[in-house]
Order: C-alpha cells, then sequence, then structure tokens
C-alpha cells in the first residue's frame, strides 16, 4: 500500500475514527484503525468497538493499493501532531509496518493482522428516512444523561426516540428521574420507535454535532447507521420496550413555583457544599412569603440555607430531592425563568422552562 492524501482530512477522519476504537483483551485489532486503499483513488478508515462502528472515505492519491491495521491511538497522536504547514502526508507499508511521512516529519508505526478485523455491519430491509443532524443532535443532548448508567435493564440504559405527530420525542429515564425533549422535525416518515444505547451516545453526538443539514438514516431490528459526506456511523440499537413513561407524570399541580434559572443554579452550587453523603437538598415553598427555601445539612460540615424570590401558586410544600437530580436538567434550559410544580408530599417533581413546553424532567423525591 502506498498513498498520499491531505493533511487535514487525515487528521479529521482519523481524529473520529479513534475515539471509537475499543479496546478488547481477546481482539487487540479493535483498538487498530483499519486503513483500505482502494483503485478509485479513495482512503477508507475503519473503527470498532463490536457496538458501534464508523467508516469514513476520504480522497487520496493511490498509487498502489491496499489494506493495514494500524493501532489507533498511535496513529491519531502522530498524525495530529504533524505540522499545520505539511499538506500532504505519505502512508505507505513497508515490510509489515506502516511508514507515515510528511516533508518535515516522519515515523513508522508497526501493525496487527487485518483479517481479524471485524466486518461493519450494514443495515438491511429496514426503514429509510432523513433527519436534521442539528436537531437530532438537541433531542439527544436534553435527555441522555438521565439514562441509567447500569446495563441490568438494557430499555433504561438507553434513549427512547420515537415519533409523535410533527415531533419526535426524546426520552430517558434511570427510574429515579426522567427527561423529556420533544423536537419539531422535518422529516421523511414515521420511523416508530429507536432505543440507542447510553454509551453510544457521545461518540454519536461528536460524530453528528459538527453535521450541517440532513443526515441519512437506516434502522431494523438490530442497529441504527446514519451517513453523511462518506461517513458512515452505525450504532447497535436495544430490541426491548421501553416502560409507558406517561403514567408517572403528574397530571395535575398542588403548588407552582417560577423562579429565575441563575438564581436557582447558584442557590443549588451552594447547597451542594454542605449536602449529606445522599445529596440531599430540603426545598421547602412558602406562598405567604412568596418564598422558595433551599436548605442542607451535614453533620460533618454545617448547613446552609438559601431563599429565593418566587411566584408561587397553591399549597406550601416541604420535601427533600437529591440534589445532582434536580441540577443536572438545567443544561437543556435555555429560558431564563423556570417553573417548579409540586405534586405534594412523596410526589414527583415536574420542572419545566417557562413559555417552552418541549421539555420537561420529573425528578422523585427522596423518602429519608
Amino acid at each position: 500500500m502506498r498513498i498520499e492524501c491531505a493533511q487535514g482530512k487525515l487528521r479529521e477522519a482519523v481524529g473520529l475514527a479513534e475515539r471509537i476504537s475499543g479496546k478488547h483483551m481477546t481482539l487487540p485489532v479493535l483498538s487498530c484503525l483499519l486503513l483500505e486503499a482502494e483503485k478509485n483513488n479513495t482512503l477508507t478508515i475503519r473503527a470498532t468497538n463490536l457496538d458501534l462502528g464508523i467508516e469514513i472515505s476520504i480522497p487520496a492519491k493511490v498509487e498502489d493499493p491496499g489494506v493495514v491495521a494500524v493501532p489507533g491511538q498511535t496513529l491519531a497522536s502522530f498524525v495530529g501532531s504533524i505540522p499545520d504547514g505539511d499538506r500532504g502526508v505519505k502512508i505507505e507499508l513497508q515490510q509489515g509496518n506502516v511508514r507515515v511521512s510528511a516533508p518535515r516529519s516522519s515515523g513508522v508505526i508497526k501493525t496487527l493482522p487485518h483479517d481479524d478485523f471485524p466486518t461493519l455491519p450494514r443495515v438491511e430491509n429496514g426503514s429509510n428516512f432523513s433527519l436534521n443532524a442539528s436537531d437530532f443532535v438537541r433531542g439527544l443532548k436534553a435527555v441522555w444523561y438521565s439514562s441509567s448508567i447500569s446495563s441490568i435493564k438494557p430499555e433504561l440504559s438507553s434513549v427512547y426516540v420515537y415519533c409523535e405527530d410533527e415531533f419526535v420525542v426524546f426520552v430517558a429515564t434511570d427510574s429515579f428521574r426522567l427527561a423529556e425533549k420533544k423536537v419539531k422535525i422535518k422529516k421523511s416518515g414515521d420511523f416508530g420507535m429507536i432505543l440507542i444505547p447510553h454509551k453510544n451516545i457521545p461518540e454519536i453526538l461528536r460524530v453528528l454535532e459538527n453535521v450541517s443539514g440532513e443526515v441519512a438514516v437506516e434502522l431494523d431490528k438490530n442497529q441504527i447507521s446514519f451517513s453523511y459526506n462518506g461517513v458512515y456511523l452505525v450504532s447497535r440499537v436495544v430490541d426491548g420496550v421501553f416502560p409507558d413513561y406517561k403514567q408517572i407524570i403528574p397530571k395535575q399541580s398542588v403548588t407552582e413555583a417560577v423562579l429565575l434559572k441563575h438564581d436557582l443554579v447558584n442557590a443549588l452550587k451552594i447547597s451542594n457544599i454542605f449536602s449529606d453523603k445522599f445529596n440531599q437538598i430540603n426545598i421547602k415553598i412558602i406562598p405567604e412569603a412568596k418564598v422558595c427555601e433551599i436548605k442542607t445539612k451535614n453533620s460533618d460540615v454545617g448547613e446552609n440555607l438559601t431563599a429565593l424570590d418566587a411566584v408561587v401558586t397553591g399549597e406550601a410544600v416541604d420535601i427533600n430531592f437529591n440534589y445532582k437530580y434536580i441540577i443536572d436538567c438545567f443544561q437543556s434550559i435555555d429560558s431564563d425563568s423556570v417553573n417548579l410544580i409540586f405534586n405534594g408530599m412523596h410526589k414527583p417533581l415536574v420542572i419545566s422552562p417557562v413559555s417552552d413546553n418541549t421539555f420537561r424532567y420529573i425528578v422523585m423525591p427522596m423518602n429519608r
């Protein structure tokens, strides 16, 4: 194999692919990138961790076609360190090793047998549709932190995506909190439902977040793929049933309090300094004083009380929550004010942006 390609395109492609390559004790080739130079002056770079795979095709001057498996981290680090002025990078197979050279820098990297590299799965006989990449990324980012990191219940360690009227709805829960985001998406066709594994989402976001415009999506029972501009990204999907989450969303409210988001976030950060090992905070709504009090206490540190101005309707509330579960949701709220909707003792709290009904976040109370 002997090729030459632009340093910028090679660095970008190798950087994307390397993050997906995986460490596997019994299959070391998974830590490699598979480079395949084809006669049509194309270099195809593949990486997989068996759960997620990527294939990127970039233009290259191919003098001698070939295939080689190169350790991904080593190649990415070296190519990323080549000075920007060195526009042309040559890759050549020499005596079983790969020589990577630029006008002012060169290196030799040991390879692994490429025959052991697994084939990336292709979605067959599934549904085909298109999605706006930025809308899809926005939906995933709004909820994915609420999914479970445990794999005991695969459907809870996933993000649930489905169509509803003119919206695509993204939902995630770990049974202690739940996030739902509705994104109005111009799409073709109703794709039913998807369960995307939690652990695959950071890399899906990283690949798609800089894409402008539409991506082609293919979906079947086992896989979902995204294709755009020579990039093919494929992820395993969970074959399961997401719980009927709408049953736990409160239908009515006992108390509502509107607060400034900035004030509430600052109060929560302060309260965390004094919270106990359970991250417990106490929220008290005092309607007659139009105040929301946030209190924490730790026998080893001390205690804290912060009072916030609030527009309150309904009854007084005195209830405990996990600090972390509440503060996580504010990354998904853009508005200046938030609405806290309480449904009585031992009932979930609903947090939503004021004047935005596309996002809601439900937190279960702590009963200690």
